[in-house]
């Protein structure tokens, strides 16, 4: 189907969600998806969501303001990743009719008015057979907080982990991974890569998942123009938070928030070698050695 046919077909976008405990988010979330302008007429758009054993009443509270939302409860241990997973699974039972794409979205992220009608629209652009990727600001709108990503070094230079994040400039811009805040999944290159790889609990999901789709050949556009707003997560929390001994702080990096250690050398020996061993040990040692400076009393 080239871009001009998709164009004249109402297109059908099942939107996958995980969450926990932000029942506020959750809802406005949801609140700015159902508020979406410019789609073309006849759009069909589904939510996948899995709730990951909240105790605040996100589920009821959902189902009681968005009944059409098809929620899924699993247990607290379901991290984000897993819960996409169970929910593009949700949006594959569901039957007729079936979707032409799949949106990740975040449950902390506030959509623009126009977001999907941006995406598709950066879809056609980049000919339908790529993964759109929607840069989110601050609240503020001071800085672009989540986006694709792009490899700021070359592979072989011992640093090639680090992406940076790339801006949105009023046209689509290539890049090479992603974060996995806002991103639209055509379903040919769903049925090609699958979901996101399951050895992969939380973090790395999106980052692993783009990763292989340019390996694959599939190319990742960001889009023209911001389609919503998501502050970032405090700096100073999880294994970096201040005061904690070096024992609290290894733990909380190795959990399944953060770098448990066998995901993470999955992802180095997949994607960063071959300076795979040296990357796999850096963060344990610069989280211990931040922790033991936090510990030394001053001469």
């Amino acid at each position: 189907m080239t871009a001009v046919d998709a164009a004249r077909v109402a297109p059908r976008i099942a939107v996958l969600m995980t969450c926990h405990n932000r029942r506020e988010r959750t809802l406005t979330a949801l609140a700015r998806l159902a508020e979406q302008r410019g789609l073309p007429e006849g759009t069909v758009v589904t939510v996948h969501l899995v709730d990951a054993g909240s105790s605040d009443g996100t589920a009821a509270a959902v189902a009681e303001r968005f009944p059409r939302v098809e929620v899924t409860t699993v247990g607290p241990e379901v991290m984000w990743a897993e819960g996409m997973r169970l929910a593009s699974l949700s949006s594959r039972r569901a039957g007729a009719p079936t979707w032409d794409h799949q949106l990740w979205l975040n449950d902390d992220v506030e959509l623009a008015a126009d977001a999907l009608a941006q995406l598709l629209g950066t879809m056609e652009q980049v000919g339908g057979a790529a993964i759109v990727v929607g840069p989110v600001h601050s609240s503020d709108a001071t800085r672009t907080t989540y986006s694709g990503r792009r490899r700021s070094l070359p592979r072989w230079h011992p640093r090639s982990h680090d992406f940076s994040l790339v801006l949105p400039t009023g046209r689509p811009e290539p890049c090479d991974t992603c974060n996995g805040n806002v991103v639209l999944v055509p379903s040919r290159v769903q049925q090609r890569l699958g979901d996101m790889d399951r050895r992969f609990d939380h973090l790395m999901g999106d980052y692993d998942y783009g990763l292989r789709a340019r390996r694959a050949g599939v190319p990742l556009f960001v889009s023209p123009r911001h389609v919503g707003a998501c502050d970032v997560n405090e700096p100073l929390t999880g294994s970096r938070e201040p005061g904690i001994g070096l024992i609290e702080a290894m733990r909380r990096l190795t959990s399944a928030r953060e770098l448990p250690p066998r995901q993470w050398w999955l992802y180095c020996r997949r994607h960063l070698w071959p300076w795979a061993p040296l990357l796999m040990v850096s963060p344990y040692a610069r989280t211990a050695l931040s922790a033991l400076r936090r510990r030394t009393p001053p001469a």
